[in-house]
Order: structure tokens, then sequence, then C-alpha cells
């Protein structure tokens, strides 16, 4: 596995804030088993009720050496395959993949680490494919990075994106330029506890099209080693949390919830999750 203690990146900027944010909350009923053959091969099945409809999937994954193979097939009958290997060369990783019915849905993807740089390359596998590159600049302190697309069939920028990130030791900032400079994100996240896992964290998104915010600040804090609790809430007034529980070694169980304070009237949203491993 490539592993340099770089900056990371250009989907890393802001990464912290945004996982103690939005991560792990649903409002749908989800269940994950994964089970390992004696060979290596990792088969994971998911099945999602959203609302009425049901959704699912199955990903296989087989480990060789330096290469991972990941086959997935879903409820719709999409077929998506990736392959990655680890390595070819000091500090690259490469990446292949493809969907099937989809016959543009190719791409090959390279990526370097350094201890100062982190780029990331990608062209999709057409006659005028979509090339994107992002690059970060800096180290594990402060970085600066960019990410583009360029779509060769219409000569257009399909997207250009810039981030700036700070570290210290316990806080983390971050400034994002997205929507072709149209809005400005910026985010910041805090560890008051290494001890319990305790974190608050904050995302202040500006819309310059329409002049609007949005604002969502958030905390987590682990009530032991195997229990954890997060709450978030908006400036639009939805106010979530959740709870998680590790009942036996990488089985989670999370349950989560959202309300519309402005509209107490209305009914909650609840999520279920369980992930199961051996």
């Amino acid at each position: 596995m490539v592993f340099v203690k770089g900056p990371g990146l250009y989907p890393d900027i802001g990464k912290r804030a945004r996982d103690l944010l939005y991560k792990d909350y649903q409002g749908d009923h989800k269940f994950t088993l994964t089970t390992y053959s004696s060979n290596g091969l990792a088969i994971t099945s998911t099945g999602t009720k959203k609302g009425e409809l049901i959704l699912g999937d199955v990903n296989t994954q087989l480990k060789n050496k330096n290469i991972t193979t990941d086959l997935k097939v879903d409820t719709n009958s999409n077929v998506c395959t990736t392959i990655t290997v680890d390595e070819p060369a000091p500090g690259v990783k490469a990446i292949i993949s493809f969907a099937a019915p989809d016959q543009k849905s190719g791409k090959v993807e390279l990526q370097y680490f350094h201890e100062y740089a982190a780029i990331s390359t990608s062209l999709g596998l057409t006659a005028k494919p979509i090339v994107n590159f992002s690059g970060v600049a800096g180290s594990h302190k402060a970085a600066f990075g960019t990410d583009v697309s360029f779509d060769t069939a219409t000569g257009n920028f399909t997207k250009y994106n810039a981030g700036v990130s700070f570290t210290t030791t316990d806080l983390i900032a971050s400034f994002i330029l997205n929507d072709k400079g149209q809005s400005l994100t910026a985010s910041y996240f805090h560890t008051v506890s290494l001890l319990t896992n305790t974190a608050v964290g904050a995302e202040l998104t500006h819309s310059f099209t329409s002049n609007e915010n949005t604002l969502t600040i958030g905390t987590q804090h682990s009530l032991d080693h195997l229990t954890s609790v997060k709450a978030r809430l908006n400036n639009y007034g939805k106010a979530s949390a959740l709870i998680q529980h590790q009942w036996r070694p990488k089985s989670l169980v999370t349950i989560s919830g959202e309300v519309d304070t402005r509209a107490i009237d209305k009914t909650a949203k609840i999520g279920l999750a369980v992930a199961l491993k051996p």
C-alpha cells in the first residue's frame, strides 16, 4: 500500500470536518455482511431500504500481492470492476475502472505521493475523454491544492476548484473554492480530547450566485471504547444525532435520527445501519 507522510490528495482537504459532520448519518435502513474465504476473497453483501424501495449489491474483493480487484453487481444489473495496483513504481498507485453496460465509464487513474506533494490524474477510455487533474503541494501542516476537469469533446473546463488547508496538533482549518468559483466553503475540526475521541467541527458554505449561507456545526464523543455518539445542527433547523456501537470486533450497529426543529410536528427520520464482519 502506498503510504507517504505528506499533504494527501485533493479530496483530503477538509475531510476530517466532513467526516465529523456527515459520515454515518442516514435516514435509511442498511444491512451489510462481509465474509472471507480461505483464499482471501472478501464478499460484501449490502441491502438498503429507501422508503418503499429496496436496493442491494454484492461486492467481491480479491488481493494478490500488490494487486486488488473489486467486482460489484447491483440490483440494476450494473457491473463495476476496479483494479488497483499499489506501487508499480515508488510512490505510485494505478487504478483502472469500468462498468457495464455503460461503455463510456472506463477510466484509468494514476496517483503519485511525495513527502511534499500528491498528484492524481485520470483519463476516460473514450475517443474524446474527460481529463481530470488534481494536485496538492505542501506538507502535513499546510497545503494548497487544485482540482480541474477538461472535456476534450467540447473543449471546455467542466470543473475547476481550489483549496487550502492548515493543520496543527489539535486543529484543522480549510478553505475550498467550488463550482468554478461560485461557492466558498470554510471548515474546521478541533480535537478536544484524544482520550475520549471528543471533537467539534463546523462548515460554512457561501454561494456567490444566490448570496445564501449554509452553516453546520457538530460534535463527537466516545462513551467508552466500543460506543460513540455524534450530533449536528444546521442554520435551517435540521438537528441530527447518532449512536454507534461495536458489539463485536469490526461489527457495528448505528442508529441515527433527524428532526426539523422548525416543524416539530413532522415525523422524525430514523436510520439504522448494521455492518457484520467475522
